[in-house]
């Protein structure tokens, strides 16, 4: 995380730089402060690319996401955006 804002009918918003991959905003995210794991399996409120609401943000750029029912977020966390995905099991 690059910044936090805190808007106070909204609550506090993680300014983040997307390292790599793509951040969908139906992706979980997992909270890494200090290489331990604080919140896990966390899901996207809100997915902003500058002011505008968006489906995804590509490596690169920048964007403020805001996790939902959690505001406990700090300059240099790390989020982690992943999708469960389920395979159905083949028998040989």
């Amino acid at each position: 995380m690059r910044n936090i804002f805190k808007v106070s009918s909204i609550g506090t918003i993680a300014g983040c730089y997307v390292t790599n991959g793509v951040v969908p905003k139906n992706a979980k995210l997992r909270l890494i402060r200090d290489n331990i794991v604080v919140k896990d399996n966390c899901t996207i409120e809100s997915l902003k690319h500058f002011k505008d609401d968006v489906r995804e943000v590509r490596a690169g750029l920048e964007c403020g996401i805001k996790i939902a029912g959690f505001d406990d977020v700090k300059v240099d966390d790390v989020l982690e955006a992943f999708e469960v995905v389920q395979v159905k099991r083949q028998t040989l």
